[in-house]
């Protein structure tokens, strides 16, 4: 087993600096709201993720309106120090888009969050890679990101990512992966592991990408070892599966919801499954269907 003391945080290292970050963190794909009441409700998973100890947001300009949402509630709650801010930049060449479109939607997100440094910065499914991974490099070489990469929620484009992680030096690569889902297993996560970029999951939990799994969980009972990985739900459990992968640093489930955020924060405590305790959870979750 993979062991932090009791209650301690679980940690992983970004390969390229060493910085551990917590093994969770969240998707926001959901926040591009207006309404009252989802807005205080989004405000409420912001206020309590660094509480719970996870810091990790993902976003991107195409999630609607979602880096104004939290452009705005973060800096409202006051806690951007503690947050390790993800967002995306794309060029569509087909669309006639440039490198100077790129640089017009990073300086906007910036804008949108409200902040003059990210901390990841990333091409949204491969869109413009090629001119758009000089430019983070010179944008992280003068301070205004921390770190750069790739990511891809399609399994179709893996070909390309391969590719893209073989020739270039990548401090994060995102990809689709849960236990529904583990094509990229086969080839993605061990070249990240090779080329010593770090890992981020989106789609922990199925999502557009299979059945959602959390709901294939509903009524079903845990499975005997759940207590051993110190488990109390099935969210847990799907969590700690993908985030004791060798090759994984971060899951980023979508979470709109306190008791979700601080159910998956639970996840990022205790003790991972090793080899043998992740087999049986691959066939303990089989057996659901």
């Amino acid at each position: 087993m993979l062991r932090a003391e009791e209650g301690e945080l679980i940690t992983k290292a970004i390969p390229s600096s060493g910085q551990k970050i917590p093994v969770v963190g969240l998707g926001t794909n959901a926040y591009g709201v207006d309404d009252p009441e989802e807005l205080a409700a989004r405000r409420e998973v912001l206020k309590r993720m660094p509480e719970v100890g996870l810091t990790l947001i993902d976003t991107a300009p195409g999630y609607k309106t979602s880096e104004i949402v939290l452009g705005n509630l973060i800096a409202d709650i006051g806690n951007r120090d503690q947050l390790f801010l993800a967002t995306k930049v794309t060029v569509d060449a087909d669309k006639g888009q440039t490198v100077k479109d790129g640089i017009a939607m990073l300086e906007e997100s910036f804008k949108r969050l409200k902040t003059d440094h990210v901390e990841l910065m990333q091409v949204h499914s491969l869109r413009g890679w090629q001119v758009l991974l000089p430019v983070l490099r010179e944008w992280k070489a003068a301070g205004k990101i921390g770190y750069y990469g790739v990511t891809t929620s399609d399994d179709k484009q893996y070909d390309e990512l391969a590719k893209v992680i073989e020739t270039e030096k990548l401090d994060f690569v995102q990809v689709d992966f849960s236990i529904a889902n583990r094509n990229a297993e086969e080839r993605i996560l061990p070249l990240a592991a090779d080329k010593g970029a770090a890992v981020l999951l989106n789609f922990p939990f199925g999502g557009r990408r299979a059945e959602n799994l959390i709901a294939q969980t509903l009524g079903k009972p845990l499975p005997g070892f759940a207590a051993e990985i110190q488990c109390t739900s099935w969210a847990q459990i799907l969590l700690k599966y993908l985030v004791s992968h060798p090759a994984v640093t971060c899951a980023i489930p979508g979470t709109v919801k306190v008791k979700h955020i601080e159910d998956n924060a639970k996840a990022a405590r205790g003790v991972l499954p090793d080899a043998g305790l992740r087999k049986r959870i691959e066939e303990a979750f089989a057996a659901l269907s």
